[in-house]
């Protein structure tokens, strides 16, 4: 089995990033200094999973060293190695020698229906809060299993469940077919979004951007506020620290985070700001004053609500790029719903495609939270074209992804002939260690290389807290 006939054969990793290239408004000439070593699919899949990995990731690099540049400092050649790329996105890490089992229990796909009309949900369960909505729709108490839940779900729609627990704070998502979901007003409000939007949204004149000497850090200097938790937006946090950056995670005290953290945060400091006290939301107010990007994954509304609306920031930080990450895209019926990469793939029709592929009657999911690292390294992507074009243009401006939209640029990549029989590799070579505010943590090494060196994060990761709400200690 494999994909349809019909579908696109897969689109070359050079071809997927200029074209991102082109839409971002950065100049071409910089294309000629980007190698994009490998070919062919490196884990199981029916669609272009390596090409998004290295396509993605070459465009945040390449952005980056363009942007180093202009500062007289950029690398002369960039590279990101394909296998190294997915390498990225398998997410492994272990902490003390201990492997973090990513999921809840609870958390997964579950048939559901009454054999008449017979579908599929997945439920995420990950967070506490999120698994007891989920039981309270369902009708069960707190302490139930997995086969508990299976039960229950036999005597609903899928769709049924999926509207349910969006109205009560759980999140779950109905297993479509593509054509569903291209038929779904959703997918209608957001077909003609770019998958990195880039939009002006103030005036101001150009920002000199901090010197630097620096051509295997082409971002040092540049000061990040990242507002993000789960999972693509860290990853763009820690792809711009790779380069460079300054990144501060700023995290609400009172949320939970999960073990992935530890990995994420590599590269950054971290501190808590509880943005619903007023002190709180006077320093972030401080912190944007010398703030070259602010990236927020906050449901559409929510800062706005706060305070911290994109016109506000800019207003506040006349040249700022706002990053914005959502699940579904930022307009439309679903522009508020909470989602998750897996509950993303699932809602719009990857899970049922790669099944077909397979030849199986079980939603697949990909071998990879490729939308997550994928939009993670657009979101980076955006963040420093905008940068580029905030220092040669001026003016203030709003980077937008969603994991939805990058969905369908994943689509667009086409489909692999035979790439479900591909074998994984194990990626051993691709790991480093070092101690964190964790523990020992082992993961996988940073992908991109400038001028032939592999990049390292020069700071330690360390848990939600421990720095204050302050640029000081920065170098």
């Amino acid at each position: 089995m494999g994909p349809p006939d019909d579908d696109p054969p897969e689109t070359g990793p050079h071809e997927a990033l200029a074209a991102l290239w082109g839409a971002a408004g950065l100049p071409r000439d910089a294309l000629g200094t980007l190698e994009l070593p490998g070919g062919g699919p490196v884990l199981p899949s029916s669609f272009a999973v390596a090409t998004a990995a290295q396509a993605s990731l070459g465009a945040a690099a390449l952005a980056a060293a363009s942007y180093g540049r202009l500062r007289g400092c950029g690398p002369a050649r960039v590279a990101v190695a394909r296998r190294d790329a997915v390498a990225e996105a398998t997410a492994w890490f272990a902490l003390d020698g201990r492997v973090p089992d990513p999921w809840d229990p609870l958390s997964g796909l579950y048939p559901c229906g009454d054999g008449r009309e017979p579908g599929w949900v997945r439920i995420h369960a990950n967070f506490a809060h999120h698994r007891e909505a989920a039981l309270r729709v369902l009708g069960l108490a707190p302490g139930a299993d997995r086969d508990d839940v299976g039960r229950a779900l036999r005597g609903w729609r899928a769709e049924d469940v999926e509207a349910a627990a969006a109205g009560a704070g759980a999140v779950v998502a109905a297993a479509r077919t593509f054509a569903q979901w291209d038929a779904h007003p959703q997918a209608g409000a957001i077909a003609g979004r770019p998958t990195v939007s880039i939009e002006r949204i103030g005036d101001g004149p150009p920002i000199a951007p901090p010197a630097s000497d620096d051509a295997r850090r082409p971002l040092r200097g540049l000061r990040v506020l990242d507002l993000t938790r789960i999972l693509a937006g860290p990853v763009a946090g820690r792809t711009l620290a790779a380069a460079g950056a300054d990144v501060l995670l700023v995290n609400a005290p009172r949320l939970p985070n999960v073990d992935a953290i530890a990995d994420t945060s590599r590269g950054k400091r971290s501190a808590h700001v509880d943005l619903r006290d007023p002190a709180g939301r006077d320093a972030l107010r401080a912190l944007l004053r010398d703030a070259h990007v602010l990236q927020q994954g906050y449901r559409p509304g929510a800062l706005d609500a706060l305070g911290f609306g994109p016109a506000a920031l800019a207003a506040m930080r006349p040249g700022l790029v706002v990053v914005s990450l959502s699940a579904y895209g930022d307009v439309g019926p679903w522009a508020g719903r909470r989602g998750f990469d897996s509950l993303v793939q699932t809602a719009t029709g990857f899970n049922d495609a790669e099944a077909r592929a397979a030849g199986v009657g079980t939603p697949r999911a990909m071998p990879v939270q490729i939308l997550d690292f994928s939009a993670g390294w657009l979101m980076a992507f955006g963040a420093t074209a905008a940068l580029h074009r905030q220092a040669t243009e001026g003016g203030s401006w709003l980077v937008r992804v969603s994991l939805a939209g990058t969905g369908r640029w994943l689509r667009g990549l086409g489909r692999v002939r035979g790439g479900l029989a591909t074998a994984a590799p194990a990626f051993d070579d691709r790991r480093e260690s070092a101690d964190s505010g964790f523990g020992r943590l082992e993961a996988i090494a940073h992908a991109a290389r400038y001028d032939g060196s592999a990049v390292r994060w020069a700071r330690a990761s360390m848990p939600p807290g421990t720095h204050p709400a302050s640029w000081a200690g920065f170098e």
